[in-house]
Order: structure tokens, then sequence, then C-alpha cells
């Protein structure tokens, strides 16, 4: 790893397992869209989930273990890991073109019949852009502050050292930037858990659903997407709040876990200033 900066990761099982947890969620969901809900569909979607739950925290384990105790991880490596991380995010990018793309080519065509159609169609009640989908929009780009205050000052906190998992050394300044991290993560956490309440307050008091024509399935897939990415989200930055509180990053040293997280949560405050710009004011 010295000379080539490549890291040779041990045999492990998880890929595999991922595979099969993927599998299982893809069948168990086209099984239910087609045949409806029965038995068959419970059992492989929550053992699919429940395996893909493992999966994922034994395997990110195995990344945390490596990165910051076992010193795995040279600068090269997470030079690479940075890489693959703007690269699954423009992945995810293409992700939701697909569904704006679908949004605007059902709307500006119905909008083109010049007064034979209507967006949204007839007989759909929009949601009201200015009062719960607003205040989703303000808590949204308030915790992107608050993760960027975060980011800031783990990025800049002195070097401490360890003795039984306890700082032996923690300057006044180390100690003032972890605490400022510790709450400006909670903070974070705490709005995106905020939003996800909102979020699922006014898809209780929707009057159409996903069902109701193209209107009702672009709106529940773009909002229920971005929803599902703000819960991920919101889950890699609780773990990071406990990774901050262990002491598992330090000055120049083994935060990249914690900038992908905040990359991550940047591009979906992105992606809701898109859904709220286009589903909520301008279908409205």
């Amino acid at each position: 790893m010295g000379r080539t900066g490549f890291q040779l990761v041990d045999i492990s099982p998880w890929p595999l397992s991922a595979s099969f947890s993927a599998l299982g969620l893809t069948t168990g969901m086209i099984s239910l869209f087609c045949e409806g809900l029965s038995s068959f569909v419970i059992v492989l979607g929550l053992g699919s989930f429940l395996l893909l739950v493992i999966t994922l925290v034994r395997w990110w384990g195995d990344i945390i273990l490596e990165s910051t105790f076992l010193g795995c991880y040279s600068s090269y490596v997470v030079r690479n890991l940075r890489c693959a991380m703007f690269l699954f995010i423009l992945s995810e990018v293409f992700f939701f073109v697909s569904f704006f793309w679908a949004f605007f080519n059902a709307s500006v065509g119905e909008l083109s019949m010049q007064g034979v159609g209507y967006w949204p169609p007839v007989g759909i009640n929009p949601i009201y852009p200015w009062q719960v989908p607003f205040l989703n929009t303000i808590v949204l780009l308030s915790s992107a502050l608050t993760v960027t205050w975060a980011h800031k000052a783990v990025s800049v906190h002195n070097m401490s050292v360890y003795i039984s998992g306890s700082p032996k050394y923690m300057s006044l300044n180390s100690e003032q930037y972890w605490n400022s991290g510790l709450v400006a993560l909670g903070l974070t956490v705490f709005l995106g858990l905020f939003f996800t309440y909102l979020q699922a307050t006014e898809y209780y008091m929707t009057s159409f659903c996903i069902s109701d024509s193209v209107y009702g399935s672009t709106f529940f897939l773009l909002t229920g997407f971005h929803g599902m990415h703000v819960i991920v989200g919101t889950i890699f930055l609780i773990v990071c709040w406990f990774r901050l509180y262990l002491l598992h990053f330090s000055y120049r040293h083994h935060y990249f876990g914690l900038d992908a997280a905040v990359y991550y949560w940047h591009f979906v405050d992105v992606v809701w200033i898109g859904v709220f710009a286009s589903v909520y004011v301008w279908g409205y």
C-alpha cells in the first residue's frame, strides 16, 4: 500500500449479501405492484430488508474499523473514496433527473393542449406551497447551515491523544470545537427528523394519492424518494455524531466519513429546492 497507494481489502461477504437483499427487495416490490399484498411479499420484503440492515451495519462497521483503528487508508485511498462519493452523488443527480423529467413532460404536455388540458388535472387539489412545504424548506436550509457549522468545527479542531478511548490531553480550543461540532450535528439531526415528521404529516393530510393520475404518481415519487434520502442522510449524520463523540475524527485525519455525510446532505438540500420550486410552487 505504501508504494501504490491502494488498499488490498480482506475477503468480505457483505457485497454478496447486499446483492441478495437488493434482489429480494426488488422482487418483493414487483410482486406487490403486480399481485398485491400477500404472505410471500411480506416475508420476502421483511427478510430482505433485515438482511440489508445487517449488511450495512456490519459493512460500514468494518470500514470504520479499517480507517480509524487499523490505519488501512492512506491519503491516496481517501482521495479515491472522495472521488467515488462524488460519482455516487452524480448518479443520484441523474436518478432525480428522471423523475423531474417525468413531471415536466406530463405537466407541459397537459398545458400545451390550449384549454383542453389542465395541470394539475381536474379533480386534484394540490398542496398550498406557502404553508407546510415552505416551512419544510426553511427547516432543510437551516440544517444546511448547521451541518456546515459542524463540518468546519471538526475540520479545524486539534489532535487529541487517546488512552482507553478517552482523551489524555485536549486543549481548551480543541474542546470548544469538539463541543461545537456535537451541538451543530445534533441540531442537524433534529432538523432532519423534524423535516421527516412534517413530510409524513403532509402525506396524511393530502386529498390525493399516488394512483390519482400522473400528477399523484410524479408527486409522491419525487417527494417520497427525496424523503427516503433525508432519512438515510439523517442516519448517516447520527452515526457521525457518535463517531465525533468517541473522538474518531481528528485534525487532517479520519474525517472523510463526515465529509461524505455533509456532501450527501447538501445534495439533499439542493434537490429539495428543485422539488419545492417545480412541484409545489410552479405546479400549484
